[in-house]
């Protein structure tokens, strides 16, 4: 049962029941002393989350679609839906900062600001989104974006190149920039494809995934989790692979770069999406500025891989030291029951899990 208000705008949907889609629930496995539950459901394609100061959950979807939640019974499960924005070109990224909401599009970002008051007194009239830059490529193939808000207000976001494997003359294929002052500058470069993108709280250094070329065998080369040392810094694209694959086309160029290496190889086609360190005291201490890595799931190996969220753990210098799964269930066999898409932490400390393929959003939590 629910109520329904709709216009050309706005739609707001206040759900009284949830209808559990159990069996991608159920069939999650999470640590001894974990527990997994249903947070939302009935959501399109949802994939970055943010949180608000007043209690509202944005959420970016690759529909096009900006949803608004909120759990007004505090139950831990969404009971209010917002969608508040639709028909835009991706809507896949979404981040809050002092009181605006912010949403990447493929080729443009949108800020919308005093969003949660709005949405407590909204009426008939559409919530007023600004314009922040449409100065971005407009290719839909690796245009997919992850958005951060740094602490200087300046925003990063990432460009895929257009293609499995090429050169492009837009330098701003293939990076992460930041837009800082009305100005573009380019923080990595030679990053294939970056998904997802976080600062490490113990070296404040960016720690970024990125997407492995495809068409090279199953098992080559693998994804990447890398760290930006310096502004500028160059990780390989499309000269050479992971941890020193040269690439069959471009191996060979004398392109006069100090390449990168990765902090961690992730393994071929798993497809690393979000990343979220974990900076609460919710979870055990030894999870505290540990990383959770969400792991798409391949679309073209023989044998399907990836399909989970994996834990990274780090020493004091910030290298990666170990690697375990956190929650899996999304792959039956080779059937796929989910695909997880981005974590967030929330000021509860518990763990969210947005999946794209389920409809869905996950909530992890201590099971005490």
């Amino acid at each position: 049962m629910g109520l329904i208000m709709k216009n050309k705008f706005l739609v707001i949907l206040t759900l009284f029941h949830f209808s559990l889609h159990s069996i991608e629930v159920n069939n999650l496995v999470v640590p001894n002393g974990f527990k997994a539950s249903l947070f939302a459901n009935n959501l399109d394609a949802p994939r970055q989350i943010a949180e608000g100061d007043k209690g509202y959950i944005f959420v970016g979807s690759k529909k096009g679609i900006v949803y608004a939640l909120k759990d007004n019974d505090k139950n831990g499960q969404i009971d209010d839906v917002k969608i508040i924005f639709d028909g835009l070109n991706d809507s896949s990224g979404v981040a809050y900062s002092n009181g605006s909401l912010f949403i990447a599009e493929i080729d443009k970002v949108w800020r919308v600001d005093n969003i949660e008051d709005n949405l407590d007194s909204f009426s008939d009239e559409p919530l007023k989104k600004t314009l922040v830059t449409d100065d971005l490529p407009s290719d839909q193939w690796h245009g997919r974006k992850w958005i951060m808000i740094d602490e200087d207000g300046s925003i990063v976001l990432n460009v895929g190149a257009p293609c499995n494997v090429c050169l492009k003359e837009d330098e701003r294929y293939a990076t992460i920039i930041r837009l800082k002052e009305n100005r573009w500058i380019i923080e990595a470069r030679g990053v294939r494809n970056s998904v997802g993108f976080d600062i490490n709280p113990t070296n404040g250094k960016l720690y970024f995934t990125d997407n492995g070329r495809d068409w090279m065998g199953d098992s080559m080369p693998s994804c990447e989790l890398n760290v930006l040392e310096e502004s500028g810094d160059f990780f390989g694209f499309p000269y050479l692979h992971a941890s020193g694959v040269k690439d069959p086309e471009f191996g060979n160029y004398d392109h006069g770069y100090e390449i990168k290496k990765p902090v961690l190889d992730l393994g071929p086609h798993v497809a690393p999406t979000g990343i979220e360190f974990y900076t609460s005291n919710t979870f055990p201490p030894e999870y505290k500025n540990n990383a959770f890595i969400t792991l798409h799931g391949s679309w073209n190996s023989s044998k399907k891989v990836g399909y989970k969220v994996i834990r990274v753990t780090f020493d004091d210098a910030g290298n990666a030291i170990s690697v375990t799964d956190f929650v899996t269930g999304f792959l039956d066999d080779q059937k796929v029951l989910g695909r997880p898409a981005a974590p967030l932490m929330l000021s509860d400390g518990s763990l969210l899990i947005s999946d794209d393929h389920a409809n869905a959003i996950y909530r992890i939590s201590p099971s005490l």
